[in-house]
């Protein structure tokens, strides 16, 4: 079995042979944290896999998770970021889910975020088991689902 510390390792010469096939030159770095591995994308042309509202960097974690995802184990979390776009959008996500949470309390009325993906529903549902005031359950079909969040 491949150890979190060499991983972490192939992940990062992974994604610095995607970007660098791409054309773009930047300085990529991992680490093995609590939540699992993050690999951190940086240089001005980063700038490239965050257009678009990062739809270049959700490509590169999606094949990340894909290639990866059975040594990860369950609970061993992979996530690419570049500039902290990811971390800026996954502040933004957490406090749209709060707000949606006071929202289900103040109204008693199942309020609905989406449609998102497995990565940023398991961020709304992370942040809804904070509050035992309420619950979440995704729904739809495919890899882009809606979180609806409810009033207990």
């Amino acid at each position: 079995m491949t150890t979190q510390a060499s991983l972490h390792e192939q992940i990062a010469d992974f994604v610095r042979n995607v970007v660098t096939a791409m054309g773009v030159t930047v300085t990529v770095t991992s680490e093995v944290n609590a939540d699992g591995i993050r690999v951190d994308v940086s240089g001005e042309e980063g700038e490239l896999l965050v257009r678009r509202k990062g739809e270049a960097l959700d490509a590169l974690q999606h094949l990340v998770n894909s290639i990866w995802r059975d040594q990860s184990g369950r609970d061993g979390r992979i996530v690419v970021d570049c500039l902290d776009f990811r971390k800026g959008k996954d502040a933004e996500l957490r406090q749209m889910a709060r707000f949606m949470i006071e929202r289900a309390k103040t109204t008693r009325m199942p309020q609905e975020m989406g449609p998102l993906n497995s990565y940023s529903r398991r961020l709304v549902h992370l942040e809804v088991s904070l509050d035992p005031a309420v619950a979440s359950e995704s729904q739809g079909d495919g890899l882009v689902k809606t979180v609806i969040i409810s009033p207990r």
